[in-house]
């Protein structure tokens, strides 16, 4: 049997990492959150409470509950303050460089029997799990964003990923009353596989003039009943996110047909990296998002 999951560390108090360490302090589980600076800690426990605040207001959670979940988290300025961790998701940036570094780092300080995830949309968990000390308890827990409101998790076991290791996440994702599917280790794994193509060709259809933004998003909100269109979409993840999953695709399956269309990579160039730069295939400066083509 594998280890009983009680205390999480996640590493990364952005947008993927304050959304795991709010649905586990909500699950019961104590949560060890940890940044590089105490500031961007701060900041994610800020938006955790802001979410549950919002959660509170519609009645999901009661405000007893909030109280509760913001207790059981706890700052963990150093890899030390994990070492009781049961568990230690990775939420860092899509880095591979960034990623392998944290583990190398990371282990030493971790129990031996503790398992160590990544939340990782794209990059092989066979070859991250080989930067850490021990591959046989070291999985993909791949949580949808944003994490609070998104049903589904991706389990992703690497070469060397033992059963135990599996059977715990499991049994953690269940507790988060959340579903697991489970994807082979290959690039960018089952959501993201179809969904970014996807979003890449709509992209495509715009690069060449077949319809405007609106348009694009509008077809497909109302064609194929999508709740945001596939450019609105791409500005919510992140332009420069979307770019590095569909290069992943490229150079891991090595077919043209997951080329990364030349405008994504031009706004990308530009900056414009979607609603968190403000600008991307939609303008979010004003009152209201307005096309930028």
């Amino acid at each position: 049997m594998g280890i009983t999951i009680r205390t999480v560390g996640v590493i990364g108090a952005g947008q993927m990492g304050s959304g795991i360490a709010h649905v586990c302090s909500l699950a019961g589980f104590d949560v060890r959150l940890h940044d590089i600076s105490e500031e961007r800690i701060n900041t994610g426990l800020a938006t955790i409470n802001g979410n549950m605040a919002r959660q509170v207001a519609k009645e999901v959670i009661t405000d007893a509950a909030r109280r509760e979940a913001l207790e059981r988290i706890q700052p963990a300025p150093t890899y030390d303050d994990l070492g009781a961790c049961d568990l230690v998701i990775e939420a860092a940036t899509e880095n591979e460089e960034v990623k392998r570094k944290i583990f190398t780092n990371l282990c030493p300080s971790l129990r031996p029997d503790a398992i160590v995830a990544t939340n990782t949309s794209s990059i092989s968990i066979t070859r991250l799990a080989a930067a850490t000390d021990r591959p046989e308890k070291f999985i993909g827990i791949h949580f949808m964003n944003p994490v609070p409101l998104m049903q589904l998790v991706e389990l992703i076991r690497g070469i060397a990923t033992e059963d135990p290791t599996y059977e715990s996440a499991k049994e953690f994702i269940s507790k988060l009353g959340k579903t697991a599917t489970v994807s082979e280790d290959f690039p960018a794994f089952i959501v993201n596989r179809i969904l970014l193509p996807m979003i890449n060709e709509a992209i495509y259809t715009l690069y060449e003039g077949v319809g405007s933004v609106d348009a694009i998003d509008t077809a497909m909100r109302l064609g194929a009943n999508h709740p945001m269109g596939p450019l609105q979409l791409a500005d919510f993840i992140g332009l420069d996110t979307c770019l590095s999953i569909m290069q992943v695709l490229h150079e891991g399956l090595a077919d043209s047909k997951y080329r990364p269309c030349p405008l994504l990579v031009k706004y990308v160039e530009a900056g414009w990296l979607g609603r968190k730069a403000k600008r991307g295939f939609y303008d979010y400066r004003g009152e209201k998002p307005v096309p930028t083509r």
